[in-house]
């Protein structure tokens, strides 16, 4: 193991041509800042070139750190990610075609540096089935390069049922990240909010053949860590490299809180509660979905309010996790989302995503950006924008009740809500409930296939996915069901018995809700 500026690292171990695969989570978390700017810094003095890229969650500020500084021209060949809505300029050159494209859920790609590092010939999972990485819809490719590069992957069938097959491939190099460094590489991970999969990528490009470059804050003599916190062995590791210190924050929003590593557990005062719009119209009616002692996964946005509102009512019965690893405490939100404070645990990605691809979520809430009459959800590209689907194939396909949240239309709409009754004042300019998804993140015909509960709420309708399509369950006091719900979606919902939601929902006062 040597120790060498991220500038020695890159040159000595970075070829052109070469298959790499970074460490990080979301905002920073575990990501190698400093050792990304180098590679930016050589590619544009066009030392580096043709690299093929495979990472599993977003890494970036949604700007310009992270995956962003991989956009040089000429420097990537092949892209294969989780998540891409935190590198834009990323996926700028995706849209643009400069390198092949692809998509993939954001849990199976965790798993498979774990095949790569056993040996093993790839992932065999129905995650994926019926979206748009199915190899008959669109195989995850994003863009023409990736189309005539042809399939990552391959639909198969195992003990006749139809799988997904993820092949592995070879990691030439793996840039990773963690806290300390012993002068023998051993390293530990007590200052970082999440793991992610960086065991499982170190092992998968020490067992192909390749190198192992670590991030550090500071290296330390041998024998100075506490064994029980070394998670990265020195046999794995070939260069470590000590940051400066701006490169080095725990996540983009924080330079560091030992509340999100569980170094501390902080006391946490009242939540304040939300003010009376749409959000917390939407996050009341989804929390009476909640039931005692749920696991449960809260997506981005929209869902994060449910947390909020179950704060308000006085709710204790509710375990949230992140795909991240994170078990227990309160996620964290805009620069930090990625990490929670006063956790009860942190797993290594890969493990999260095996409980719930195994069906260990009871209940997950998740964005609603696009609906169709089939109920499917598009919540990963819309015309040149790709967000990409991270975790929510993974999650969504496995839960044992989904809960998607978001507003009926988009671009300006406003409502009164008093009295118990919710008036629509301005409509949105934009659809969202429409004949066909641009692109299929959640598939409404497999979900059916497993009998699997699936809600859409809305400030002003609850939909549910039943064997005959989405039928139109509650719609809200106060509107008018074919002007301001019907006239508002482009298909006919399945219409029977219509309930109105509870009033309490849209009253000020708290809801005494029970669950």
């Amino acid at each position: 193991m040597k120790i060498m500026k991220a500038a020695e690292a890159v040159e000595r171990y970075i070829r052109s041509g070469s298959t790499v695969t970074f460490s990080g989570f979301a905002n920073g978390l575990i990501h190698p800042e400093e050792i990304l700017i180098a590679i930016q810094e050589a590619a544009q003095k066009g030392h580096i070139k043709d690299l093929t890229v495979i990472y599993a969650a977003g890494q970036g500020d949604g700007k310009d750190r992270g995956l962003n500084h991989l956009a040089v021209d000429g420097l990537c060949r092949t892209v294969i990610g989780g998540h891409w809505g935190l590198a834009p300029e990323l996926g700028r050159f995706a849209m643009e075609n400069k390198f092949a494209a692809y998509n993939l859920p954001q849990g199976t790609l965790s798993q498979l540096f774990r095949e790569i590092a056993a040996g093993r010939p790839g992932v065999v999972t129905h995650v994926g089935l019926g979206t748009f990485v199915d190899p008959r819809l669109e195989g995850g490719k994003l863009n023409q390069k990736a189309r005539e590069a042809g399939d990552l992957v391959q639909l198969v069938q195992f003990n006749g049922e139809e799988k997904l097959f993820y092949p592995a491939m070879p990691i030439d190099v793996a840039v990773l990240r963690a806290t300390y460094a012993d002068t023998k590489g051993n390293c530990t991970f007590e200052k970082e909010g999440a793991y992610a999969e960086v065991i499982a990528q170190a092992q998968a490009a020490k067992n192909s053949g390749g190198k192992v470059i670590v991030q550090v804050e500071r290296v330390v003599n041998h024998g100075c860590l506490d064994t029980r916190l070394v998670r990265l062995p020195g046999i794995y590791v070939d260069a470590v490299v000590v940051a400066d210190e701006e490169n080095h924050f725990q996540t983009f929003g924080s330079r560091y809180n030992p509340a999100y590593s569980g170094e501390v557990r902080l006391p946490v005062d009242a939540v304040e509660p939300l003010s009376m719009d749409i959000r917390k119209v939407i996050a009341r009616r989804a929390a009476m979905e909640l039931i005692p002692n749920a696991v449960t996964n809260l997506g981005i946005g929209m869902p994060e309010g449910v947390a909020t509102v179950a704060a308000e009512e006085e709710l204790e019965e509710m375990i949230l996790t992140t795909e991240g690893g994170c078990i227990g405490g309160i996620p964290a939100g805009g620069k930090d989302f990625g990490a929670a404070t006063n956790v009860d645990c942190i797993l290594d990605q890969p493990a999260q995503f095996d409980f719930y691809d195994g069906g260990g979520l009871d209940i997950a809430f998740l964005g609603l950006a696009q609906m169709d009459q089939a109920g499917n959800i598009n919540v990963s590209k819309f015309g040149p924008k790709i967000a990409g689907c991270g975790g929510f194939i993974n999650i969504t396909q496995n839960a044992k009740k989904v809960v998607y949240c978001g507003t009926f239309t988009a671009g300006g709409l406003k409502v009164d809500i008093a009295d118990g009754k919710l008036m629509i004042c301005q409509e949105g300019k934009v659809k969202k409930l429409i004949p066909e998804v641009e692109q299929i993140t959640f598939s409404g015909s497999y979900a059916a296939s497993q009998n699997q509960p699936v809600l859409y709420i809305t400030e002003r309708a609850v939909f549910e996915l039943t064997a005959e399509g989405v039928e139109l369950k509650e719609i809200a006091p106060g509107v008018d069901l074919q002007r301001d719900i019907l006239e508002q979606m482009e298909f006919e919902p399945v219409i029977k018995d219509i309930k109105i939601m509870d009033t309490r929902i849209f009253r000020e006062e708290p809801m005494a809700l029970a669950i």
